[in-house]
């Protein structure tokens, strides 16, 4: 028996797909910037500091990156409020919990960033008498953002579709919506289609802004 494509009860419950849309970038965006504050402190500290320092730093992003989200999504959801007297929804569970994962990736990214600073700009900038702070935050840092800023551009696309794993935990993002749609309309084709097409769109609308952003602040211009 054929399958015939009818998109009119995905329509009819398009504002839920449109709601989670709307929350998934709010997600990503809330997650992006404490994520680019913890990756932006720690790759000072990781640069600046000694070998301990750089120790526990490197031993939170292998842990990071070599756990996949979705378990520890479960973990800071379910597990943490088993340990500790601790009680969040699932919306700031899961943003603290992709704030850390973002944040562990975004430190190697900062980290070479300041790496990759020209000593000729650190010099000048001792030259006219800069303190280490005033070398960092007006020579080291803006520096170091326009040479990441394609890596970020990359890293900010993938957490916006990162935040699909929100589902698991009854977050109402867009993958919720259409698992809602799917299992009271049984339409699993129509509503995936969809919704393929609109992280699709909104994947590349983020693109392209950050792209604009890296035309107008890339290094040499």
């Amino acid at each position: 028996m054929g399958y015939h494509l009818n998109f009119t009860l995905i329509w009819r419950h398009f504002d839920r797909l449109w709601g989670g849309l709307v929350l998934s970038l709010e997600l990503a965006a809330a997650a992006i910037l404490i994520g680019i504050v913890i990756g932006l402190a720690l790759a000072v500290l990781h640069v600046s500091g000694g070998r301990g320092v750089r120790a526990a730093i490197a031993a939170y992003v292998e842990f990071i990156r070599n756990v996949p989200l979705i378990l520890l999504v479960y973990l800071v959801f379910y597990g943490l409020p088993t340990v500790v007297d601790i009680v969040y929804s699932p919306t700031v569970s899961f943003v603290a919990t992709l704030a850390l994962y973002a944040g562990a990736y975004l430190v190697e990214v900062f980290r070479s960033g300041l790496e990759a600073v020209p000593r000729g700009l650190i010099d000048a900038g001792k030259a006219i008498g800069l303190t280490p702070w005033r070398r960092l935050v007006h020579v080291r840092l803006p520096t170091m953002l326009r040479i990441t800023l394609p890596a970020l551009s990359n890293t900010f696309v993938s957490l916006f579709k990162d935040t699909s794993v929100a589902s698991v935990i009854a977050v109402p993002e867009l993958t919720y919506g259409a698992q809602w749609i799917n299992f009271n309309t049984f339409r699993i084709v129509e509503v995936y289609l969809v919704v393929t097409g609109m992280y699709l769109v909104a994947g590349y609308a983020i693109l392209l802004l950050l792209r604009l952003l890296e035309r107008r602040y890339a290094v040499g211009r």
